[in-house]
């Protein structure tokens, strides 16, 4: 293939300029193959400037990709009825002859999958334009900087790249000059669309993931998760390169905890869907960093990390002015924002849980005359808008972020949280005894209970590694090995466990709020300021602490009854946990010695202060 003559044959001589002023011959090979493969009508390559991505935005909307609102900035974009969330049955790593990943891993032989996507792939921008992007996951300029070239007939995907991602055209410039270095390439097709500009055969949807040329490909699929490649995508290709490089890529948010005498405390948190995680990431009183992708890196005998993006696309579900002040406020103000499969009735957005009063009719993902009642395709009633409609939003227009956010060296670490969803069980916040116990017993040992906002029983536990499960890329026992061994040698953050969902005869013992009390704890007991009670399965608040705190954060009074309820030592369901994940790792072949031994310690611990005072135990009785 004589890959100027296939560049040249499709692209005007600004967008050739363009893609040759990079001088890197892989990124012209990928985008020629990508043309021949898809036929695109035309190509039309974006840098860094602001024209570019107003030029994408514009276009998202020529296309009818995106709807204007009447509020300047605002747009809407609809998926497809069957297109409305990441869906983990196609979603495969392209596995070369000869390898296995670890089991629980969806995978498919490299060549066949590579073969399938071809023909699912080949023509499908035929009458299209060919839109090639260049972003960055990761400050620029910056070790934590990881160039990725984004491949896509879809306006809308760019312009959400535009949102959540720095740019990253100049970085691919700097990497460049300093010789062959390693990208991440994302190749999208949408696949035939209605009329309303949603995708048509979302029986044929992929998104496979090619790990050997860190590049992944999607067809017959809008919705973002499937195609904008930097988010959880990326995720997968980063944790492999990771472990190549000694460093971690990390499913978590990025807070600063705020202490006395204007301190500053970063902390990290994993926390799997409905546990807490954007609330406690969005804390009144607190700064956010980063709401959903962490790198941590050592840098200078420091442990670091940074925002791997730099906007959140977030779910809608539940934002109310009381429970989410900074984002309810973004999305009612002048600004861009793309909201997602939301209800929009009179030109305003509504959306599930919002706290006002829904209309009975407007136009949503399920039609352009929806009304209330309607049945969808599928034969179910459909709600005004989905449970999983989302925004989009830069993170530059919340008032709550760090100044800091975008430090090219990151930020340090002083600690890591692991927040589970259980409704008897663990305390809502105990402190690890080591890094070891933390990654095993917190991070390792991550359950969340079932709702009834997800589909079957409710209460059902779902163990989730580090909230990283869906998007591991190598076996579990590899992953843990290398969160054991990351920094050994430095002063490692924290760790934290958090669990804000106990309940007593139905009823939550914790307050909506009661987190911002815990993450104080938190950042009191990293720099030595608070003491702690040993309850077998790590360090717990004492009393005199958290009333002091409630006060102080709340203006409440907390009671010695709320803190025998909260904090009470559940022995036999702590004992039950265990049972569960000895069961889980005895299937897992490679799970380190360490994650056996601090199972087995905790157990030993629980059952010598079983015997001794019992089988549920007050804190004052520790």
């Amino acid at each position: 293939m004589d890959i100027q003559s296939v560049l040249k044959g499709k692209m005007d001589k600004a967008s050739l300029q363009k893609l040759n002023a990079l001088k890197n011959q892989d990124v012209n090979a990928f985008v020629a193959r990508a043309i021949e493969l898809c036929t695109p009508d035309r190509v039309w390559v974006g840098t860094d400037a602001d024209e570019d991505a107003a030029y994408c935005r514009q276009l998202a909307i020529d296309n009818k990709e995106e709807i204007p609102l009447p509020t300047a900035g605002h747009t809407v974009h609809f998926d497809g009825y069957y297109d409305q969330g990441r869906n983990p049955e196609v979603t495969k790593y392209l596995v070369p002859k000869g390898e296995t990943l670890d089991p629980k891993l969806k995978q498919l032989e490299r060549q066949q999958g590579l073969s399938e996507m071809e023909q699912l792939q080949r023509g499908a921008y035929k009458g299209r334009t060919m839109l090639v992007r260049f972003f960055c996951l990761g400050p620029v300029n910056s070790v934590f900087a990881i160039p990725c070239l984004q491949i896509t007939d879809s306006a809308y995907v760019v312009h959400s790249e535009d949102m959540l991602y720095r740019k990253g055209y100049e970085e691919f410039k700097r990497q460049s000059a300093c010789g062959p270095f390693e990208f991440f390439k994302f190749l999208h097709c949408t696949g035939e669309v209605t009329e309303r500009m949603t995708c048509k055969d979302h029986e044929h949807n992929r998104v496979y993931i090619d790990y050997v040329d860190n590049a992944v490909y999607s067809v017959n699929t809008q919705y973002a998760g499937n195609t904008v490649g930097l988010k959880k995508l990326s995720l997968r290709l980063a944790i492999r390169k990771a472990d190549r490089e000694g460093w971690l890529a990390e499913h978590m948010f990025i807070m600063r905890a705020n202490g006395p005498e204007g301190r500053k405390t970063y902390l990290c948190g994993a926390y799997p869907s409905a546990c807490g995680k954007t609330s406690t990431a969005m804390i009144p009183g607190e700064n956010i960093v980063g709401d959903d992708l962490a790198y941590f890196r050592v840098i200078n005998g420091e442990f670091r990390t940074a925002n791997v993006e730099a906007g959140i696309f977030g779910i809608i579900q539940d934002v109310t002015a009381h429970s989410d002040p900074v984002i309810w406020n973004v999305l009612h103000n002048e600004g861009e924002v793309i909201f997602g499969n939301v209800l929009v009735h009179n030109g305003r957005p509504y959306w599930l849980g919002m706290g006002e009063d829904i209309p009975d009719t407007g136009m949503n993902h399920v039609s352009t005359t929806w009304t209330r009642g309607m049945i969808g395709p599928d034969g179910e009633e459909t709600t005004p808008s989905h449970k999983n409609a989302r925004y989009t939003v830069r993170l530059n227009n919340l008032d709550n972020r760090d100044p800091d956010w975008d430090n090219p060296a990151g930020l340090p670490v002083g600690g890591i949280i692991y927040g589970g969803r259980e409704s008897d069980t663990d305390v809502p916040v105990r402190e690890a005894y080591t890094w070891e116990h933390g990654i095993c017993t917190m991070g390792a040992m991550l359950e969340s209970e079932t709702t009834a906002a997800t589909t079957g029983a409710q209460g059902v536990r779902k163990w989730n590694v580090m909230s990283n499960m869906d998007f591991l890329s190598m076996s579990v026992g590899k992953y843990l090995r290398n969160n054991l061994e990351f920094a050994k040698h430095l002063k490692r953050p924290k760790v934290f466990g958090t669990n804000y969902f106990l309940r007593k005869d139905g009823k939550y013992l914790n307050g909506m709020l009661d987190k911002a009390v815990w993450v104080k704890w938190m950042e009191l007991r990293i720099h030595g300021e608070a003491e702690a009670l040993d309850a077998a399965c790590g360090l717990i608040p004492k009393y005199d602490d958290l009333q002091r705190l409630f006060q102080q954060v709340l203006s409440m009074d907390y009671t010695e009854r709320n803190y025998v309820e909260q904090f009470t030592i559940r022995i036999p369901e702590l004992l039950a946990k265990l049972d569960r994940m000895e069961k889980i790792y005895a299937t897992v072949a490679d799970t380190p010695k360490v994650m056996k031994d601090e199972m087995a310690a905790q157990r030993q611990r629980l059952e010598a202060l079983r015997a001794a005072k019992g089988d549920h135990i007050s804190p004052f009785n520790l």
